[in-house]
């Protein structure tokens, strides 16, 4: 899909239509091929021995491919977070499309719906791509601002053997920091148990090179920050010439913007989840579609999630 230079939004980007899309991935085949392409880069490699020798099976069974060396069956989905999936590849594709180009997430429900699968089915294929979204272990190195939020419902709005009945503000919510680099674009989060001195500035000494400039609020949490230009919002300060978080805002408010129109809860124990997911999005999103759909492919190897794992019930 081209675009101009008059057109909303990243003009200079290659979208995909949905037409592209289906006339592209008409069926499993196609998506087979192209995962095969993104993955082993059109020649087949064993996952579990890493050798390039290999037969094609009578009738793809039990698998597409036998290994000469190990003599172990393998296919696109092995060793990677499809592996025992019963989804089709080509739902899987479009999934991926889906979960690349829905800026505020997508929903277990539009998923059911729009796949024809189960709701339970499509809640795990949802978090299964979502492993796909790692940190880049990059560390920013220039201006960056620094921020927290919280996450979850008002205190007065839960149901009474819900209350924690111990104050106001980010009572019972959940912690998210953030890190934005102002060069990049890029941003790192991480949900955290508390706002503590330790812990925010570990979390910034982790990710930050010390001679980085950082921009904060006025949380006591960042004194000690090297190269440190707070704003006080507690008195209306927002921009301090160069200082201000206003970058990692707009991000919050798209998060949240997730949080209440798409999702509408996030369970605490997946939290960490969602946010990587919004994350990993903003952090591509200068690139084509297709090349955000292949980075995900990509991260998925070498990834599993079980359905027992995401609802606790691990041995």
């Amino acid at each position: 899909m081209s675009t101009t230079p008059n057109a909303p939004g990243r003009y200079h980007r290659t979208g995909i239509t949905l037409t592209q899309l289906f006339t592209r991935f008409p069926n499993d085949q196609a998506a087979e091929d192209w995962l095969e392409k993104v993955r082993w880069k059109g020649k087949p490699t064993c996952p579990h021995c890493g050798s390039s020798r290999f037969s094609k099976t009578a009738n793809r069974k039990p698998m597409p491919y036998r290994c000469k060396d190990c003599r172990k069956h393998f296919s696109v989905r092995t060793g990677t977070v499809m592996t025992k999936s019963q989804i089709p590849l080509q739902k899987w594709v479009i999934a991926i499309y889906m979960q690349a180009t829905s800026i505020k997430g997508i929903s277990s429900m539009r998923l059911h719906r729009d796949l024809g699968i189960t709701q339970k089915s499509a809640w795990l294929l949802n978090h299964r791509i979502r492993q796909a979204f790692k940190d880049s272990g990059i560390v920013f190195e220039g201006e960056v601002e620094v921020d927290e939020t919280y996450m979850g419902g008002k205190e007065k709005n839960k149901h009474k053997d819900k209350k924690l009945n111990a104050g106001r503000g980010g009572v019972g919510k959940s912690i998210v920091v953030g890190i934005k680099d102002r060069t990049t674009n890029q941003v790192k989060m991480k949900v955290v148990e508390n706002t503590k001195k330790e812990t925010l500035q570990g979390f910034i000494n982790d990710n930050v090179s010390e001679d980085a400039i950082k921009y904060t609020d006025e949380n006591r949490s960042y004194k000690g920050l090297t190269h440190h230009f707070p704003v006080n919002h507690s008195i209306g300060q927002y921009v301090k010439n160069q200082a201000h978080t206003n970058g990692l805002e707009s991000f919050w408010s798209l998060l949240k913007r997730g949080h209440q129109g798409t999702f509408h809860k996030f369970e605490k124990q997946h939290l960490h989840r969602y946010v990587n997911e919004f994350v990993a999005r903003h952090n591509m999103r200068d690139l084509d579609t297709i090349d955000q759909m292949g980075e995900i492919v990509a991260n998925l190897v070498g990834e599993r999630l079980m359905y027992k794992e995401l609802i606790g019930k691990c041995d």
